[in-house]
């Protein structure tokens, strides 16, 4: 089947083009860099006729809250129009775990929009949740980080490796639409702080860490499991130490 990959260019985007190529599959790579740009619609006309899928990994350049709202709300529906209009039959998107749950937080207002615009759509679709990258231990760091110390809310994360988020995505968008939410996440769960400090010190990344009550999430207040998957998850094979070793 012709499946076309919105942000398939990215991390993920480009491993689930290249999963979904070795299965058999048309899988097409688009981007704005690839002629198309799903803020302004360009590209969506030509490239979409004969995709039976359309999988949405995607990202908003910017983190701003009214960037990000703008960007996913936009885009959305730019895409679900012109998916509407070349008789794609399946669209899924990548989201979150827990996005319901981190609505203090502008990203994630941005990509509850999103999932809401899809399941009014009446559109048929897949949403998979997946939970944060092991790739992004650094970048979590980056963005609580403050004078040199990591200030970490007091929360568990069941992390997962970006090649098992794409086999998720991949899974599902060459399966029967569920009209609803799947969720993935690695094998293991840490804390937070463990989690950070592991991906910081393979990096030989000085920093201290420290967990602090009042620490917040991309803006977000967090519980102990606000992070965590369901029991229904699916669960990767790769473990963060192996990920970790790999590295190296």
């Amino acid at each position: 089947m012709k499946v076309v990959v919105i942000g398939g260019t990215g991390l993920i985007g480009s491993k689930v083009v290249a999963r979904l190529g070795e299965h058999g599959h048309e899988a097409i790579a688009a981007a704005p860099s690839t002629g198309v740009d799903t803020l302004t619609g360009k590209g969506l006309a030509e490239v979409l006729p004969g995709a039976s899928v359309v999988v949405d990994v995607s990202n908003s350049p910017s983190f701003e809250d009214q960037a990000v709202m703008d960007f996913f709300r936009t885009s959305t529906a730019n895409l679900l129009q012109a998916e509407a209009e070349a008789g794609v039959g399946h669209h899924v998107a990548l989201s979150v775990v827990g996005t319901e749950r981190l609505q203090e937080s502008g990203y994630f207002r941005a990509k509850q929009v999103q999932e809401e615009l899809i399941k009014a759509s009446g559109a048929a679709y897949s949403i998979v949740h997946a939970t944060q990258f092991f790739e992004f231990a650094k970048g979590l760091a980056d963005g609580m980080t403050e004078g040199g110390t990591v200030r970490l809310p007091d929360a568990r994360i069941q992390p997962m490796v970006s090649d098992d988020v794409a086999a998720a995505v991949g899974r599902t968008s060459v399966g029967a639409p569920v009209n609803g939410v799947v969720e993935t996440a690695g094998p293991e769960v840490f804390q937070l702080e463990e989690f950070i400090r592991r991906g910081l010190a393979a990096g030989n990344d000085p920093r201290k860490l420290v967990t602090d009550p009042q620490a917040r999430y991309w803006g977000a207040e967090l519980r102990q499991d606000t992070l965590l998957p369901g029991p229904d998850a699916a669960i990767g094979e790769v473990t963060f130490a192996d990920w970790l070793a790999r590295q190296r």
